[in-house]
C-alpha cells in the first residue's frame, strides 16, 4: 500500500500577539491518501484557512510535522520548499488570483516559466487552456475582461501547469453563480477521477457533497 500524500501530525500552529498569543491549530492530525478528495469545512475561526497554508507549504507548524509525498516541509530551506510548492502543489483561490497585466495564456504560463526558466515552447500551456473551455481569442485577454467563471478556469489551468500531485481549493466556487459553479465542480470531479489529489475548503455543504470525505474542523482541532 502506498503511503498517504499527506501526513499531518500533532501539528500546532501559534499565533504570537500583542494581546496574547492565538492558538489557530492545536495539536492536530489527519492523513490524506493519494487520490482522495477531500472538503475541509468549520465556522469562522475554525482554524481551516490557517490548516490549508499548511498543507499549501504557504506557512510552517510551530510544532509538530507535515510530510507532502514523502518529504518533511519543516526540513527545506526556502528553495528546496519553493520547488516543492511549485513541482506538487497546485492552487485554486476563491477570488482567482490572477495577475491583472498579464493575460490569461501568460497567467497560466508564469508558474511554467518559475519551474522550467523558459518558456512554454511545447504547445502545452495553450492545450491546457483549451481543454478547460478557454479559447485561443480568450487567452489573449487580461483577467478583468473574462468572467468570473472564465476566470476561475484559467485559474484551474494556472494550478495543473506543472502536472502537481495535489490541488489545493480555497472556495472554488465562492464568487460564482449556481450554473458556473457546477461547471466547476464537475470540473475538479474530473480532475480527481484522473489521478489528482484534491484538498478543498468549502463552507457549502453541496459542494462538500462532490468529496469522497469532509473533514469539519472547529478550534483548531478535527471534531470530526
Amino acid at each position: 500500500m502506498n503511503p498517504p500524500i499527506v501526513e499531518v501530525k500533532n501539528i500546532t500552529k501559534v499565533y504570537s500577539l500583542a494581546s496574547g498569543d492565538v492558538v489557530a491549530l492545536d495539536d492536530l492530525s489527519l492523513t490524506i491518501e493519494d487520490g482522495e478528495f477531500v472538503a475541509i469545512m468549520g465556522p469562522s475561526g475554525s482554524g481551516k484557512s490557517t490548516l490549508m497554508n499548511q498543507l499549501g507549504c504557504l506557512d510552517v507548524p510551530t510544532r509538530g510535522r507535515l510530510l507532502i509525498a514523502g518529504t518533511d516541509v519543516r526540513t527545506l530551506n526556502d528553495h528546496d520548499l519553493t520547488r516543492l510548492r511549485l513541482s506538487t502543489l497546485g492552487y485554486i483561490f476563491q477570488r482567482y488570483n490572477l495577475i491583472p497585466l498579464l493575460t490569461a495564456y501568460e497567467n497560466v504560463e508564469y508558474p511554467y516559466i518559475l519551474k522550467n526558466r523558459k518558456q512554454d515552447d511545447t504547445g502545452h500551456v495553450g492545450e491546457l487552456l483549451e481543454s478547460v473551455g478557454i479559447t485561443r481569442k480568450m487567452a489573449r485577454h487580461r483577467p478583468a475582461e473574462l468572467s468570473g467563471g472564465q476566470q476561475q478556469r484559467v485559474a484551474i489551468a494556472r494550478a495543473l501547469v506543472n502536472e502537481p500531485k495535489i490541488l489545493i481549493c480555497d472556495e472554488p466556487t465562492g464568487n460564482l453563480d449556481t450554473k458556473t459553479g457546477l461547471q466547476i465542480m464537475k470540473m475538479l470531479t474530473e480532475l480527481n477521477e484522473n489521478g489528482n489529489t484534491i484538498i478543498m475548503v468549502t463552507h457549502n455543504p453541496e459542494t462538500a457533497g462532490y468529496a469522497d470525505r469532509t473533514i469539519v474542523i472547529r478550534d483548531g482541532r478535527i471534531v470530526t
